[in-house]
């Protein structure tokens, strides 16, 4: 492995300003991607700049919605009992993401900077409207995760900036969301095709969720949709590993939002997500696979969601 210094600054300032000065050099959080790259001769970088020791990227503020720092690792965010409460899609990616040891080193940040598309908390960002907050030479500015992705390890931001933290908005209590990634085993393995949900429902139909058979497993509760006349106000729905990045699907959230979410509503949101990926044949999977199990995954989602915004108000 190429030898390298490694520079451990105090400031998101001194950051940037060792940045600029060094020649050939690149940040480094957790490091679990970037170190391997660099054992593998994909990167050859002279200087690591470690973002570790910078405490502004290890906060956590929960006023008007929730703000976690990018060097936060996995491991502390399942601690957030916000996380697990409200943004239910975000706490699934975070039990699923690698084994304890790699939850113990990767950021959240690092996971979200690689843009890779199967990085599990990408669609459940996605789906809770995250905005990326960014400080660069020109100070601090915010971009939607869904404009933060470009492509395949690509993202909004020039090399020298840092993403300094994720912020997530508040949701009334009649919402859900649920993120469900599929793999060839079940633990420790790459998504073959992963989805996350976020359902709201009108303020005027809690009383209605109440009454909604909460009881009832998720497979069923596609049945008792006739039953319950349920408005759905905001639907957001998000790919993984179907497409060259994470990805919203607009045309299937459409499909929802400003209806009553029915058996056929349902059908045919499912069936339009398959329409928006873009799969293709890999070793981990064919592509007509892929597209049937989009289809799979965006229903169990919705529905997981659906129940999760059925307990929240009971």
């Amino acid at each position: 492995m190429k030898k390298f210094d490694y520079h451990i600054p105090k400031s998101l300032e001194e950051a940037l300003s060792l940045f600029k000065s060094l020649e050939n050099a690149k940040y480094i959080a957790g490091g679990t991607d970037v170190l391997v790259n660099i054992k593998r001769k994909k990167e050859s970088p002279s200087h690591l700049i470690s973002l570790r020791n910078i405490d502004s990227l290890k906060v956590v503020e929960k006023k008007d919605g929730l703000k976690i720092g990018s060097c936060l690792i996995h491991q502390e965010l399942l601690k957030i009992e916000e996380i697990r409460t409200y943004y239910s899609a975000l706490y699934d990616a975070l039990t699923k993401l690698g084994s304890k040891q790699i939850r113990n080193v990767a950021t959240i940040g690092g996971n979200i900077c690689n843009a890779a598309p199967s990085a599990d908390t990408a669609c459940p960002l996605l789906v809770l409207d995250a905005q990326v907050v960014i400080f660069g030479e020109k100070g601090t500015r915010m971009v939607p995760i869904d404009d933060f992705f470009e492509g395949p390890g690509t993202v909004a931001k020039e090399e020298s900036e840092i993403v300094t933290s994720f912020e997530l908005p508040s949701f009334p209590k009649y919402t859900g969301s649920a993120y469900i990634k599929h793999t060839r085993r079940e633990a420790m393995d790459l998504a073959m095709v992963s989805a996350a949900s976020r359902i709201t429902f009108a303020a005027e139909d809690q009383s209605l969720l109440r009454d909604f058979l909460s009881s009832k497993g998720v497979e069923e509760l596609d049945k008792e949709l006739k039953n319950y006349p349920l408005f759905v106000k905001e639907a957001r729905i998000a790919l993984g590993v179907v497409a060259p990045r994470p990805f919203r699907a607009k045309k299937a959230e459409s499909c929802l939002e400003g209806k009553f979410l029915n058996e056929e509503t349902l059908r045919e949101a499912c069936e339009k997500a398959a329409e928006e990926a873009q799969p293709r044949d890999t070793i981990r999977g064919e592509a007509w696979y892929r597209r049937e199990m989009v289809k799979v995954l965006t229903k169990r989602t919705i529905l997981l969601s659906v129940k999760r915004a059925i307990e929240m108000c009971s």
